[in-house]
């Protein structure tokens, strides 16, 4: 038996067919790197080869390997002041900034954002913006702020990402700052915008600071977390997302009863929180029926694949994949025939649908009272509400509303919020994200540029903070699943728990 050079593993695990189920960790297209994952491929390397492996040496090889392929973690902080010059030379318009501590130089803070997600979302995107952060798996401490809004369609529209070395307030609130300048310098009228977060202190403060009359509400996600660790009762969490829900404060009302009538205790927590901060009942912004900023989670996919890379790298993936999206999204919506887009659309016809049951009495040009088996409400077509809120909170004419319309043979669909329109949704996507060019041309691309030589003259060096040791989590845990009891399983064969009957060991 020999100890075998992590290089020469590697290499082997390459190039044996024996070890082509082992776990992928990287590919450059050319060839892949492996590393063992699983007990039974040990033992299938000191079978075959006589060779023992460390955990520990196997890592280091891979570390080695991939810096090798991709770069170190040190040089892409290294490089990132003429990574940020590119970003800004590719796509004029773009906001591409790093700082670093003024006494060391060590990595603090980095903020992009893209001129065509600033276009986007400054004219055809809603007023509502998200914020979120996760927590990066690289070879150093990072946090990965977050600002999203929604487009026409609801889907999620990234606008900005600051990556930072730790999350604390001053970073949330230096967050906020540069998403302010970035909304002020690129508009006269900054939006009066709705805000959804945690509300942890940070934010909040952040929030107040550089969106004084901004509306700020809770993430009914974060909120539902914490409820459903407080009481683990699956009814009571459905009651409180059907509070956030309701429309009116009479529904509102009607649902903390029942909330009440299970658990008073439970009635209490929820009533110690404002509810103009997150039921829709009494929330004074628009979300447009949006009550969660999960961005993370929605995300999910690509960003867990991206958070464990070099700095530069992880946010050229990100670029990519927001590329590819405006780009998809783009070509879809020219094939498009609708006024309104895909999920308005059913929308509409839903509340179409219900409408022609309605009876409808005319008081003037403008005002009907609209009966229904649900009650009677009053529509205003002028001004474009009705007594059940749902035209003024989703921008979207109610089935009352739209019962009033048909009645004066007005166009159901002429009276939405322009966001909700194809061409408004073209708008959104029209400006494109285009590609940077590899770190091998920089300089070449860069003469003649006198901040791209300041950038080359900045020194970024990384953070002081490491990961501590360990294998990190590769697979984020769900909201909704932290806190829930694991189920006991039971064996009907021993009446023991912990296996089941196929599994049991017992003698007969």
């Amino acid at each position: 038996m020999r100890a075998i050079h992590v290089e020469e593993f590697l290499t082997l695990a390459i190039s044996k067919p024996q070890f082509s189920g082992l776990q992928i960790l990287w590919s450059n297209g050319s060839g892949k790197i492996l590393i063992i994952s699983q007990r039974r491929y040990w033992r299938e390397i000191h079978r075959v080869h006589g060779i023992t492996l460390s955990y520990k040496q196997a890592w280091r090889g891979k570390e080695r390997i991939m810096a090798a392929m991709r770069g170190s973690f040190e040089e892409g902080y290294r490089l990132l002041p003429q990574y940020c010059e590119q970003v800004k030379r590719a796509n004029p318009g773009s906001i591409a900034s790093v700082y670093g501590n003024p006494a060391d130089n060590c990595f603090q803070r980095l903020f992009i954002s893209f001129q065509a997600s600033i276009y986007g979302f400054l004219n055809a995107c809603r007023p509502l913006l998200g914020l979120d952060r996760t927590f990066l798996k690289s070879k150093y401490l990072r946090t990965l702020l977050l600002a999203t809004g929604f487009d026409g369609d609801g889907a999620l529209f990234p606008l900005a990402f600051g990556v930072v070395d730790e999350e604390n307030d001053d970073n949330w609130m230096w967050f906020l700052s540069e998403l302010h300048n970035l909304l002020e310098i690129n508009t006269e009228n900054m939006p009066r915008l709705t805000i959804l977060s945690d509300r942890q202190k940070g934010i909040v403060d952040g929030v107040e600071a550089n969106f004084p009359t901004a509306f700020h509400g809770f993430c009914m996600r974060h909120l539902s977390e914490s409820f459903r660790k407080e009481f683990n009762n699956t009814m009571l969490v459905n009651l409180l997302w059907e509070a956030a829900h309701a429309l009116t404060v009479i529904e509102f009302e009607a649902k903390i009863l029942e909330i009440e009538e299970i658990s008073q205790d439970a009635a209490y927590w929820i009533r110690r929180i404002p509810p103009r901060l997150w039921a829709t009942a009494y929330f004074e912004g628009t979300r447009f029926g949006h009550l969660t900023a999960n961005i993370v989670e929605s995300l999910n996919t690509w960003i867990l694949e991206a958070s464990g890379l070099p700095i530069i790298q992880m946010m050229e993936c990100i670029r990519r994949q927001l590329m590819t999206w405006f780009n998809e999204r783009r070509e879809t919506s020219m094939q498009w025939t609708s006024i309104l887009v895909p999920s308005a659309e059913r929308r509409v016809a839903e509340a179409l649908e219900r409408a022609r049951t309605y009876q409808v009495l005319r008081a003037n040009e403008d005002e009907f009272e609209v009966i229904s088996h649900e009650g009677t409400n009053i529509v205003d077509i002028r001004n474009r509400c009705c007594l059940c809120r749902g035209w003024q909170l989703y921008g979207l004419p109610c089935a009352h509303a739209v019962a009033a319309l048909l009645s004066c043979r007005q166009n159901v669909h002429r009276v939405t919020e322009s966001c909700f329109t194809v061409a408004t949704y073209r708008k959104t996507y029209s400006q494109t994200i285009h590609p940077i060019p590899d770190k091998s041309l920089w300089k070449e691309l860069s003469e003649g540029d006198p901040n791209a030589h300041r950038a080359v003259e900045v020194i970024i060096n990384p953070p002081k903070s490491l990961r501590p040791p360990g294998r990190p989590r590769k697979k984020r845990v769900r909201a909704e699943d932290r806190g829930r009891v694991k189920r006991v399983v039971h064996c009907s064969r021993c009446n023991q728990t912990g296996h089941f009957r196929t599994t049991c060991a017992a003698p007969i």
